[in-house]
């Protein structure tokens, strides 16, 4: 089979991607340069490697075995490039990627933990959705992502064999208000009080913004402000513009003019907080990066 590295790099982003048109955009290429590399790698590999639906395309089993080699061959190819130039990286590097609720609290903490009991690991980080970062961790650009998920705490995707799994703590989703107002001085708040609250909230991926949770929220909350960031969620709040639904992990970090309130009359709303990696033996370097997420919330 003849194949560039060109090719397996096409590869590699269209299944972390889950489109041509989204692995073009990431790569710098037109939509039609990946379309090309993808009927050419099919044509070596003398196999249908890509399964274009109608929401995106999803590698074939034959294309995931494909994947696992590329992976290995690209690492190779990176590393004989550095070592050309002369820069080989002194320190094993992993490569984590997060949810952005884990930004404020976690990852300080297992960046400085690491610090102090795992010199040697250089560590660089990227931010994500549960389940970009599962595609993420599937192509080999991640090693480790830190992830969440709602009951039943189901596997953050699909695909056979699954991710291995480390729970580091379940946290309240709670609602972020301004400390002077309406709920001024509370450290509660009915659920029907919410609906006719300002809300800031996250724009999704499908669109519809996200409230997190509460029955009888969605579709009837009424929406000023949108914005992903929490520090300027938490900011609009703490300026007296709207609530907005914080994990109770991040309490310690929100501004002065913020209070955190437990939402009756409705049953609470937990999210995992979970380290994610591929299934299979791993590396003393990956086992001593997911002890220190872990520890982040040991006293």
């Amino acid at each position: 089979m003849d194949v560039s590295s060109m090719s397996l790099r096409v590869l590699c982003q269209i299944a972390e991607s889950g489109s041509f048109t989204a692995a073009a955009a990431q790569l710098g290429y037109t939509q039609s340069a990946v379309s090309r590399q993808a009927v050419a790698l099919e044509r070596s590999a003398g196999a249908t490697l890509f399964e274009r639906r109608t929401d995106g395309v999803r590698l074939t089993q034959r294309g995931l075995t494909l994947l696992r080699h590329a992976r290995t061959i690209l690492q190779s190819v990176d590393a004989a490039e550095r070592d050309l130039i002369g820069e080989a990286p002194r320190t094993e590097l992993v490569r984590i990627g997060l949810v952005l609720s884990a930004g404020p609290v976690t990852l300080p903490a297992a960046l400085a933990r690491l610090a102090r009991t795992a010199p040697p690991v250089r560590v660089t980080t990227r931010e994500g959705t549960t389940p970009s970062l599962a595609r993420a961790l599937r192509t080999g650009s991640i090693d480790v992502a830190v992830l969440t998920s709602r009951p039943p705490h189901r596997p953050p995707d699909g695909e056979s064999p699954r991710l291995h799994i480390t729970t580091v703590h379940d946290t309240e989703l709670l609602v972020a208000a301004p400390a002077t107002g309406t709920f001024a001085g509370r450290t509660s708040v009915h659920v029907d009080e919410l609906v006719d609250a300002p809300w800031i909230a996250t724009p999704s991926s499908s669109a519809e913004p996200l409230l997190g949770v509460w029955p009888g929220l969605p579709g009837r909350a009424r929406i000023v402000h949108s914005a992903r960031d929490w520090l300027t969620k938490l900011h609009l709040v703490a300026g007296g513009f709207g609530v907005t639904t914080i994990p109770e992990g991040l309490s310690p970090v929100v501004p002065p003019g913020v209070i955190s309130l437990r939402v009756q009359g409705a049953p609470p709303e937990i999210r995992r907080v979970f380290v994610a990696r591929l299934p299979g033996t791993t590396t003393p370097t990956i086992a001593a990066v997911t002890q220190a997420i872990t520890a982040t919330v040991q006293p």
